[in-house]
């Protein structure tokens, strides 16, 4: 629920105390802060715009593309205005349009340093797709722009405000079954068109590590608590090597915790693969599957998790606008400096990957 204005009388007279206000000082009673959407492709198609229809603190405010046709059909579909539609050279414009809070660059990840700096720079605060970059260094520019410009800086780690993942996270780090031993988190599908982006390593920065696999690295982490102290890791030989000439086809990683945990991972893009498992002293616990946009499933040595189906996009621009109207500081787990920390892992896992040797972490 939004803060409220209150009448306070003191005698026979009445004080009216100052409305509270959101972080761009604007009144908080019946706000909803308005995301703009960069970049128009299959994952704003298909999440993110429908979740804006479903969230309670933000609404789908405006768009920023560089194809008319799809600016015309969003604008028919989503009641857009025509003032709140960019393209990527008027992009900055938006500095000048009150009706947008918030900008979620959904852009290639070569892309996003771009347009995080620039939104930042616009006066908006930003949610960057993850992974944040491609390289640690454009990682920490993004977060100088927003320090810079006082806004914040959220990465969309829509899992991190799902129920089963919560509750992975809270078996794990509670010890609930006594402590991790054993983590097994992979994730992978088969891809199709070999021409998109996701295929090019100047825009991907890699192949499935950057796409589906950071979600397995995150698993082992959250389950954990801890940050890894080493990896090793594996590439596979390419079944497709046509296919897959500028990036990995299969990557096997392993990690090494502080508490001697171990982690065990794989993600693919020829290979379906979706899981989250947890040994422990005393139990075991898993989601399967773990990290698709759902439903997930989860179940323990004691039975199944029960926990609601969400639209876990909905969760995350909720969770991030609610605290935006709050006035509060993003939580760590979602923010630039963790984004960072992941792309600093990401490159870890590729050097072991490529040399073949133990690559510490600390």
């Amino acid at each position: 629920m939004f803060r409220r204005q209150f009448l306070t009388t003191v005698g026979a007279s009445a004080l009216t105390l100052p409305a509270l206000t959101d972080t761009l000082g604007r009144p908080l009673q019946n706000r909803k802060l308005g995301i703009a959407l960069v970049g128009l492709g299959s994952y704003s198609k298909n999440q993110l715009a429908p979740a804006l229809q479903q969230t309670q603190h933000c609404r789908l405010a405006g768009i920023v593309t560089g194809t008319p046709a799809k600016a015309t059909e969003w604008m028919a579909k989503y009641n857009i205005p025509q003032k709140n539609v960019y393209d990527y050279k008027t992009f900055d414009r938006i500095a000048d349009n009150p009706e947008i809070d918030v900008v979620y660059v959904v852009l290639p990840n070569s892309m996003h340093e771009e347009f995080v700096v620039r939104a930042a720079q616009a006066g908006k605060h930003v949610i960057c797709e993850k992974p944040m970059a491609i390289v640690e260094a454009a990682c920490q520019r993004m977060i100088d722009a927003c320090k810079k410009a006082n806004r914040q800086l959220a990465v969309g780690y829509r899992l991190h405000y799902e129920p089963f993942t919560k509750e992975a996270m809270r078996l794990g780090q509670e010890k609930v079954f006594g402590a991790v031993k054993f983590v097994e988190s992979s994730d992978g599908f088969r891809i199709g068109d070999p021409t998109q982006w996701r295929m090019k390593k100047s825009m991907a920065g890699g192949g499935p590590l950057m796409d589906v696999g950071i979600y397995a690295m995150q698993g082992a982490r959250y389950v954990t608590g801890e940050e890894p102290i080493s990896v090793t890791a594996q590439l596979s030989p390419k079944t497709e090597p046509q296919k897959f000439k500028e990036v990995e086809e299969t990557l096997f990683w392993q990690f090494r915790f502080p508490s001697g945990a171990v982690s065990n991972s794989t993600t693919s893009y020829t290979a379906g693969i979706e899981r989250l498992y947890a040994s422990c002293e005393k139990g075991w616990f898993e989601l399967s599957p773990a990290f698709g946009y759902g439903p997930l499933k989860g179940r323990t040595s004691k039975g199944p998790i029960e926990q609601s189906h969400t639209n876990h996009q909905a969760l995350h621009m909720d969770g991030v606008c609610k605290d935006l109207l709050d006035g509060k500081t993003l939580p760590g787990h979602i923010t630039g400096e963790e984004g960072k920390r992941d792309v600093r892992l990401l490159q870890a896992i590729y050097r072991a990957a490529e040399t073949g040797r133990i690559v510490n972490l600390k």
